[in-house]
């Protein structure tokens, strides 16, 4: 009987092995700036999986781990109007509807009418929603600390420091660049 087990897929190069490939194609680049941004997209890539497999791991996806981490951000009583939602997560009003189509019936968020404006629809966190949220914050938590367990306190606050200035360069660089772009779907 054959093998059917599936067999993990070639493996990326090292970041020293990209660097040196790039250097061969394209001489005027800074392998410092090439080494910091390639393993901050590296590093990116591999916290979303590990991130996407935690929520797997609670029975919901990363598109409505979106959705309750924004609920949660608008504070209590955690109601959105759907349009807001879908700006805030950079999503198209269909796309957004979809999704919490999906959600209701799952169970995390409750759709209804707003009672002062019966033309308006809320989305409101339910308690299994809430629930879902907070076990990924633990999950996320201990993930985190993990991952940063050999950096001091001081090195965490000085690595802080410097992702914000990276993030904020790009955010004015970059100023429409916060949710999906039309482009890359």
């Amino acid at each position: 009987m054959p093998d059917t087990t599936e067999q993990p897929g070639p493996q990326e190069p090292s970041l020293d092995e990209q660097i040196a490939a790039y250097q061969r194609e394209f001489r005027d680049l800074d392998p410092q700036v090439e080494q910091v941004v390639s393993a901050l997209g590296r590093l990116n890539r591999r916290m979303n999986v590990a991130y996407g497999r935690q929520v797997a791991a609670l029975g919901i996806s990363n598109a409505e781990w979106e959705v309750l981490k924004t609920l949660v951000l608008a504070g209590s009583p955690y109601r959105l109007g759907p349009g807001e939602l879908a700006k805030r997560l950079g999503l198209t009003p269909a796309a957004m509807t979809h999704r919490i189509d999906r959600m209701a019936g799952e169970g995390l968020v409750t759709r209804d009418r707003d009672e002062n404006n019966r033309v308006r629809v809320i989305v409101e966190l339910t308690d299994e929603g809430r629930t879902k949220w907070l076990e990924a914050m633990r999950m996320a938590t201990d993930f985190e600390e993990d991952l940063l367990q050999d950096l001091t306190g001081d090195e965490r606050g000085v690595l802080g420091d410097m992702l914000i200035r990276l993030l904020r360069r790009v955010e004015h660089a970059q100023p429409d660049a916060g949710g999906r772009l039309t482009d890359l779907d």
